[in-house]
């Protein structure tokens, strides 16, 4: 893609990626505007003090290279959307990932609607990348395009660090979002990106990556819980047997596959599965009980990025999926089988430890190299 002529958009957060993307453009003679997105956990809260820091440097990376800087405040778009979704979910006593969703509701969204809508692209520091594909002669001849004037196929793509890479994170925005994404650091190592932050001096050269929840920031992800939902005390009873074990204070604070942190004696304990209406949580004993594995699992309301995940899964070269549940490096094998209502079967080809319910399933090719999707679990 020529981006000589295109009007760039830069999400500047002020951690390292995004400053090595600034640098990366103008590098390449782009001359994009910069924006920092506001965001916290409400509307009225005050601006923590990493917050601070963050425009910070934002603003001085900007300067550096002659940018204009703009602050878009997304606070309320933010608690209505993402954070409403995650205190949903969570009381309904699911998994939910507050950063998926912020990415399409949000970076790609919200964002889109104030001030993205006036440039061709929306640059940020995510780790992964992306292709066009010319469209191929069976996805021309059908109707699964809804665009008419879109005239390749655009795929998200892994990054080559495999510990960094944050497709994951992007695989529930919407087609048009990803035709208008750029990753200019995509295609590196964060080793790479850390060496040209420090030798070009950026100010955010030796800044930590960002740890958790993206709107927390330094706020206790179960005070959070507790601040907006309070606490709901009921059993603790290890499913095995039926012994009551102890008492928790609220299922919301508890997911599928936990260990630590449960505080009750004679563990190890695995937090194994939640009985919402007896508000009863269900644990085993052991280190790696057998109960806290499963081999296959159903996955729902499936958002595909490109292409149905069938014509997907027809495209592909080599036949099955891989696919993740969580953010880690590690990618597991598996068959996919439609169901009714547009539901899906994931037969695993191994047993996969603390599969919960609300989880994401990020699908991809067999080579996990095109993401094709995510889905939510649903046990």
């Amino acid at each position: 893609m020529n981006l000589k002529d295109k009007r760039i958009a830069l999400l500047l957060s002020g951690g390292v990626d995004s400053s090595v993307v600034l640098y990366e453009l103008v590098r390449q003679g782009l001359h994009p505007d910069c924006f920092y997105i506001k965001i916290g956990p409400e509307e009225e809260e005050e601006w923590d003090c990493s917050s601070e820091e963050d425009l910070e440097m934002a603003t001085a990376v900007s300067h550096k290279y002659g940018c204009r800087l703009e602050v878009i405040d997304c606070h309320q778009e933010y608690w209505h959307q993402v954070t409403t979704y995650t205190m949903e979910k969570v009381k309904a006593g699911f998994t939910p990932n507050p950063d998926v969703m912020c990415n399409r509701l949000i970076k790609f969204g919200a964002f889109d609607q104030k001030r993205g809508h006036d440039y061709d692209l929306i640059a940020t520091g995510h780790y992964a990348q992306i292709e066009r594909q010319p469209l191929p002669a069976a996805v021309q001849s059908s109707a699964t395009v809804g665009d008419p004037s879109v005239d390749s196929l655009t795929w998200l793509c892994t990054s080559p660090d495999p510990v960094k890479d944050q497709t994951d994170f992007l695989a529930q925005i919407y087609d048009w979002q990803l035709r208008k994404a750029l990753f200019p650091i995509g295609h590196m190592l964060k080793d790479e990106v850390r060496l040209i932050a420090e030798r070009e001096h950026l100010a955010p050269a030796h800044r930590r990556d960002s740890q958790g929840i993206c709107f927390l920031g330094k706020i206790n992800y179960n005070d959070y819980l507790r601040r907006y939902l309070g606490e709901q005390p009921g059993d603790v009873v290890e499913l095995a047997t039926g012994k009551l074990i102890g008492r928790h204070r609220g299922l919301w604070f508890h997911t599928i596959g936990q260990r630590k942190g449960l505080g009750f004696g004679g563990g190890p304990w695995f937090v194994i599965q939640k009985d919402i209406e007896r508000n009863i949580l269900y644990v085993a004993h052991g280190y790696d009980p057998a109960s806290a594995y499963r081999q296959q699992f159903r996955v729902r309301d499936f958002h595909a990025l490109t292409l149905p995940l069938s014509q997907c899964l027809a495209l592909s070269a080599t036949p099955g999926v891989t696919f993740k549940i969580r953010h880690t490096s590690d990618y597991f094998r598996a068959t996919i089988e439609p169901l009714a209502d547009g539901e899906y079967m994931v037969h695993s080809e191994q047993p996969i430890h603390g599969v919960a319910p609300g989880q994401f399933c990020v699908v991809y090719d067999a080579d996990h190299h095109r993401c094709f999707g995510s889905g939510e679990i649903a046990l």
